[in-house]
């Protein structure tokens, strides 16, 4: 029997037949890259905001375990909160109460990890020297009205409990400018106090930058409860770092 075999040059036409239909054009791979930039460039940003998102979560948390150090200090103290002091501030006096972990005290979003801590002056102690991404109140509009001094910044002062009004919007903790070294939210320190000087950070979090006026940052108040506040809704239409009805009107704050 007879067996036709199909000639050499024809094999070798079909294989190049098939290498060729199997191949890629130039036009081709270019659609390809195109359309992968174009899905990189519609999830990243979606990436982006996740990344954040876990964040600001994990910067309330931080906020909330450092709540709760505060208030573990007042049922402590006769229920009074932290003194005032240029020495031994509240990172270090509320240091067992917060599990020794200064890594509490940094948010994940902070723009450097070396923020100044102590204002520019030494501290022996480890929790005053840590990086640092919070305030505490400094409650100097209540001393001001209580003792009649014009800054209500004295050394030792110490803020009862029980003279906070409205203790579900009063603000006890809650985010500084990255880089600032002070540790007490003031509202008459310096020519315009804390608030209009920019200490307090008002958006950290979720902002499309310094200037826009966008976001916000994480809050403890008075009462236990943290929570995120766009801004700058922390200062206007009331100023919650203050006390009194006629402060928290007077040292509102808008841009």
């Amino acid at each position: 029997m007879k067996i036709n075999k199909r000639p050499v040059s024809g094999k070798r036409e079909l294989e190049k037949s098939l290498r060729k239909q199997g191949a890629f054009t130039l036009i081709e791979l270019l659609v390809v890259i195109a359309i992968i930039a174009i899905l990189a460039a519609m999830l990243l940003p979606a990436l982006s905001r996740a990344k954040e998102a876990g964040k600001r979560i994990a910067c309330l948390n931080n906020v909330r375990q450092l709540s709760l150090a505060v208030h573990m200090y007042v049922d402590d103290s006769q229920g009074k909160y932290p003194p005032r002091s240029n020495t031994n501030r509240w990172p270090n006096q509320l240091y067992d109460s917060y599990g020794r972990n200064i890594k509490m005290l940094l948010c994940p979003s902070e723009m450097t990890n070396t923020p100044a801590s102590d204002g520019g002056t030494s501290s022996n102690n480890v929790a005053d020297a840590a990086p640092r991404s919070y305030l505490i109140n400094g409650w100097n509009d209540f001393f001001q009205n209580a003792a009649g001094d014009p800054s209500g910044l004295n050394d030792g002062d110490t803020m009862k409990e029980s003279s906070i009004l409205y203790p579900s919007t009063t603000v006890v903790l809650g985010e500084k400018k990255s880089g600032a070294g002070d540790f007490y939210m003031d509202i008459f320190e310096g020519a315009d106090g804390n608030d209009l000087a920019g200490i307090a950070e008002q958006s950290r979090h979720d902002s499309r930058g310094d200037d826009t006026r966008t976001g916000g940052s994480n809050y403890a108040m008075t009462d236990g409860s943290a929570a995120f506040i766009k801004s700058p809704q922390a200062f206007s239409p009331l100023n919650l770092w203050c006390i009194s009805d006629a402060n928290r009107a007077q040292y509102k704050f808008s841009y």
